[in-house]
């Protein structure tokens, strides 16, 4: 098959073109990506990142809003306890609202799928504790050893702590109907 027309063809340089300009006025457009969408609503584009940050009493260098004491000869340099350039917060409702996100408690997110709970389930009605039998099974598809079995019950365990509790208790009496 023929090869395509333009393909091989070496493509001309522009020397008119000024990609310095187009790099830079690109730059200049792009705004800051905030994450936080506390910052992202108290932000003022017309106003620098430094500025809005001191505004919002945020640090734009953690360096020097918290420096490190330094020691001269094994002892500390004491300050006459003046801040220089006390900055006044205008905004401190953004600190206080990033605060309150931060204390709240994080949800547990971790879940195990369908699949793998059936597959523990099966194994614990069927085998019990057994778990050398649990490995020969014929639903083990992935052919676990017994160690690897005992770990996926464990984590099922973990996490389904009153879900495993009621599966057990179920189970019990039909043990005693079968004996």
């Amino acid at each position: 098959m023929p090869k395509a027309k333009g393909k091989s063809r070496r493509h001309k340089y522009s020397y008119n073109l000024n990609r310095k300009r187009l790099y830079r006025s690109a730059r200049r457009r792009a705004a800051p990506r905030i994450a936080c969408s506390h910052i992202r609503h108290a932000w003022d584009p017309h106003k620098s990142v430094a500025q809005n940050l001191a505004e919002m009493g945020l640090a734009e260098d953690p360096n020097k809003a918290v420096p490190i004491p330094k020691k001269l000869l094994g002892m500390e340099v004491e300050s006459d306890g003046q801040q220089l350039g006390k900055k006044i917060v205008r905004k401190p409702y953004v600190v206080n609202e990033m605060e309150l996100e931060a204390s709240l408690p994080e949800k547990k997110s971790n879940t195990l799928s369908r699949d793998l709970i059936d597959y523990v389930r099966y194994m614990i009605q069927n085998h019990g504790e057994n778990y050398k039998e649990m490995a020969r099974d014929e639903k083990n598809y992935y052919q676990d050893t017994p160690k690897q079995i005992k770990r996926k019950i464990n984590v099922y365990k973990n996490f389904y702590p009153e879900e495993y509790k009621n599966f057990i208790e179920s189970l019990k009496p039909e043990k005693m109907e079968v004996q």
